[in-house]
């Protein structure tokens, strides 16, 4: 063990190890039951995305890019497929944009790729030096309020209305309204509402009070508290509206669940109606959406660099897990010859199998900072946590019986941690507060990731070069404000 991971080189010893291994699960393992919520929504009636199956690869995932972090760059970080980016693919990519889901995940494998081969040619190094701070804050508060909504929407705690005519209704029932559709709060009589928020009550109070765990304990109990409801005569269509009209009763839903071996061993088998679905041949044989497809692809690549490090700097600087040395070579050394090349080497790489197995961009979790609090130094931290998602898997079965009232929570609450990110914004600062508020305001209000980057971007570029600043942009820059105003081009262009 101390060979392998050089424990008293680091301070450390087996013991904290494992505690903190222990910790950094119980702050991340939300994501095994949020994913799957999230992701599903990125197929449709003719083309599902089995929940079953994501659930099982976010586990898979998970394990693989913990232990290969724990490996290769022994650093005591969890990694699993990452909030915002789930968002991202579902709400933007497979929503907005309208590919595929198949689709989504052969541009998370191509995103994969293109950021390991500009992690080891030194473009990535480039990147970094070219998107300035603000925007790099402005993008991950964005998405935490862009999720924050989407778990407020999923909760059933909005509704919308439209003045009559101003609104047109699909044949596949869809509404599409204009600008007269005004949101307002529900009258909280549906039971599923009531139960996200309480739910919601939970989390925060734990979260407040420092209960380690408190997302998870939060899903945990809603979902209790759901069974309990369900088994005192509530329908359970409430709760889950997609169940089919043969169960009626308590005793029928009930009856659909279980955790025997052989229940087990098929929802473990389900993993195959996600694995290996990569569609290249769709993502691009429409010519009119390949800028749209690398707009994404784009979109994609920005967001993992820029998390990973974040989290890197954020949390291995104040601890020593990562020194000055480690930064300067970063910056200055080609390969992945620091412990923080090979940290984002590794991170990069679960991407990769994350969108095999069929899941999002697997990145690492700041809530790693959970068990690096706990004294967590190495990577025996990390294999700790890997073997307890493992473990995870024998409950598979039941990612069925976890209600939205029980995620959406989980959603908000993430949300809110995102969002801190903004905190490092000099509001007092005009040039800085437009560009920071462009990017975040139009992640949930235009529901979509990439147009808020979009919109970032441009306004970045527009008052540097009003002020007589343009040097200071990068040519990088100037080269992804070109693509994305492109891309609105194209996008008015093909609704004429």
């Amino acid at each position: 063990m101390e060979k392998l991971f050089k424990l008293k080189q680091y301070g450390t010893n087996v013991r904290t190890e494992v505690l903190a291994g222990i910790t950094t699960f119980f702050t991340m393992a939300y994501i095994i039951f949020v994913n799957p919520s999230i992701l599903q929504n990125a197929g449709t009636q003719d083309n599902p995305f089995n929940p079953q199956g994501i659930f099982v690869a976010t586990i898979i995932a998970s394990v693989v890019g913990t232990l290969v972090m724990a490996f290769f760059a022994n650093v005591p970080y969890a990694l699993a497929p990452g909030m915002g980016l789930n968002a991202f693919f579902t709400y933007t990519v497979c929503g907005v944009m309208g590919f595929t889901w198949q689709e989504g995940l052969a541009m998370v494998l191509i995103c994969g790729i293109v950021n390991i081969i500009i992690t080891v040619t030194g473009l990535r190094k480039l990147i970094i030096r070219a998107m300035p701070p603000i925007l790099q804050s402005a993008v991950g508060g964005g998405i935490g309020l862009f999720v924050a909504y989407i778990g407020i929407k999923d909760a059933g705690l909005l509704k919308f209305t439209s003045d009559p005519g101003k609104y047109a209704l699909l044949p596949s029932k869809t509404v599409i309204a204009d600008a007269s559709a005004v949101p307002a709060l529900v009258n909280f009589s549906n039971p599923s509402v009531q139960l996200a928020l309480i739910g919601v009550a939970i989390i925060l109070i734990l979260m407040a009070l420092k209960v380690k765990g408190s997302i998870l304990i939060g899903i945990i109990s809603t979902t209790i508290l759901c069974m309990i409801e369900i088994a005192c005569g509530v329908d359970p269509h409430i709760f889950f509206p997609s169940l089919g009209e043969n169960i009626k009763t308590a005793s029928d839903f009930f009856g659909t669940i279980s955790i025997s071996p052989a229940a087990i061993g098929k929802s473990i088998a389900s993993v195959q109606d996600t694995a290996f679905k990569m569609d290249f041949v769709g993502l691009f044989e429409n010519h009119n959406k390949v800028l749209l497809a690398l707009t994404a692809i784009i979109g994609f690549v920005l967001t993992d660099i820029f998390d990973a490090l974040g989290t890197f700097i954020g949390t291995g600087r104040r601890t020593g897990i990562f020194d000055a040395e480690d930064e300067k070579l970063l910056m200055t050394s080609k390969g992945v010859k620091s412990r923080l090349d090979r940290a984002l080497f590794a991170d990069l790489s679960a991407t990769i199998t994350g969108a095999f197995v069929g899941t999002s961009n697997t990145t690492t979790f700041v809530e790693s900072s959970a068990g690096i609090a706990e004294g967590g130094r190495t990577g025996l931290t990390s294999v700790v946590t890997a073997i307890l998602f493992a473990i995870c898997l024998v409950f598979s079965p039941v990612i069925s019986i976890v209600p939205s009232a029980a995620t959406a929570p989980a959603l908000i609450v993430v949300g809110i941690l995102m969002i801190s990110a903004i905190s490092d914004i000099d509001w007092n600062n005009f040039e800085d507060a437009a560009v920071a508020f462009i990017t975040v305001a139009f992640m949930p209000f235009a529901y979509s990731i990439t147009t808020g980057i979009s919109l970032g971007f441009i306004t970045y570029i527009l008052i540097k070069i009003v002020k007589g600043k343009a040097k200071e942009v990068h040519p990088i820059m100037y080269g992804a404000g070109v693509l994305f105003i492109i891309n609105f081009i194209s996008l008015a262009i093909n609704k004429l």
